[in-house]
């Protein structure tokens, strides 16, 4: 089991092996959810953007544009 400390501004380091496990790099969005009274943390990558395609009916559009955006987040 993997644990960390939250410091005075909220923040908390995820392991090493989590990140490289789930694709997590710098820059990489973090969902949080909440259900059953546990905290998830979702990342929001390139793989878990391709794995809902098609849930919205977009036909891929959303997938190019939210490519997109994480793109010119990267540059920023």
């Amino acid at each position: 089991m993997n644990t960390t400390i939250v410091t005075t501004k909220g923040q908390i380091v995820i392991p090493a092996e989590i990140r490289k496990k789930y694709g997590i790099e710098v820059g990489t969005k973090i969902r949080f959810d909440v259900e059953d009274g546990e905290i998830k943390l979702i990342p929001i990558t390139e793989e878990v953007i391709k794995n809902n395609i098609g849930m919205l009916k977009s036909k891929g559009k959303l997938l190019k544009v939210l490519l997109k955006e994480k793109e010119i987040e990267r540059e920023l």
